[in-house]
C-alpha cells in the first residue's frame, strides 16, 4: 500500500514539475511514451549510470524524426 501511494507522489510531484514520470517497469515506460508522443517505439534499452536506472528509448514522431527519450526506473 505504502509502494503505491509513494509512486503516486511521485508521479504527481513529476507531473507538477514536467519531468517524465518514472515507470515501473520497460514495459509501462513504452506505454507512456507511445502514448504522450503518438509515435512508434523503434527500440528500448534499461540503462544503469551512477547509481540510477533510465529506460531509453527511441521513437520514430509521427512527423518521420527520430527522438530518444530517457524515462527514470
Amino acid at each position: 500500500m505504502l509502494s503505491i501511494v509513494r509512486f503516486a507522489l511521485i508521479a504527481w510531484l513529476s507531473l507538477l514539475a514536467g519531468l517524465p514520470v518514472a515507470a515501473a517497469t520497460m514495459k509501462e515506460a513504452i506505454e507512456q511514451v507511445e502514448r504522450e508522443t503518438r509515435g512508434k517505439v523503434l527500440s528500448a534499452d534499461t540503462i544503469r549510470t551512477r547509481g540510477t536506472v533510465v529506460y531509453r528509448i527511441k521513437v520514430l514522431m509521427p512527423d518521420g524524426r527520430v527522438r530518444i527519450f530517457q524515462i527514470p526506473a
